[in-house]
């Protein structure tokens, strides 16, 4: 047996988690075609709200070279809104932790839920340089590996 922590081992209470989920859905002028991958991230995000987290939630969708209109994370982030039954914030920034996003996590709220820019807006994301790493890390107290699709990047 792996020695790893989950997320029922995290007391998230007052905690900002940082959670990277796949929310690389496909989408169709702006409307997403397929919610699976966002349904799949609900019981991480609804047992973190339940234990009074803080949870903020990045992912990649689709491969711009830089901020890009057509891959923001808007649409995510409404739409999981609507399934979650509550309002979900969404920081648009592209520098995806930038003055607006770190302004958001600061005025959170125990049970909160805020969706960072696509993470592809940075390039050290695919390059899997340190400061991009450490510009994520600096928002948040734990985190949680909720993507395996992106569990290989360093």
């Amino acid at each position: 047996m792996l020695n790893k922590k989950t997320v029922d081992d995290i007391n998230a209470k007052g905690k900002h988690v940082l959670v990277r989920c796949d929310f690389n859905v496909p989408l169709k002028d702006g409307v997403i075609t397929d919610e699976t991958r966002i349904v799949a991230a609900l019981p991480t995000i609804k047992k973190l709200i339940a234990d009074g987290g803080k949870v903020i939630l990045c992912s990649h969708l689709g491969k711009p070279k830089g901020p890009d209109a057509a891959f923001t994370m808007a649409p995510v982030a409404a739409r999981l809104g609507e399934l979650m039954g509550r309002p979900v914030l969404f920081a648009d920034d592209d520098t995806v932790v930038g003055e607006n996003a770190r302004r958001m996590v600061s005025e959170m709220k125990d049970g909160d839920i805020l969706v960072l820019q696509n993470t592809r807006f940075r390039k050290e994301e695919t390059k899997n340089l340190p400061e991009f790493s450490k510009d994520l890390a600096s928002l948040a107290d734990a985190y949680v590996d909720d993507a395996f699709g992106s569990s290989h990047r360093a």
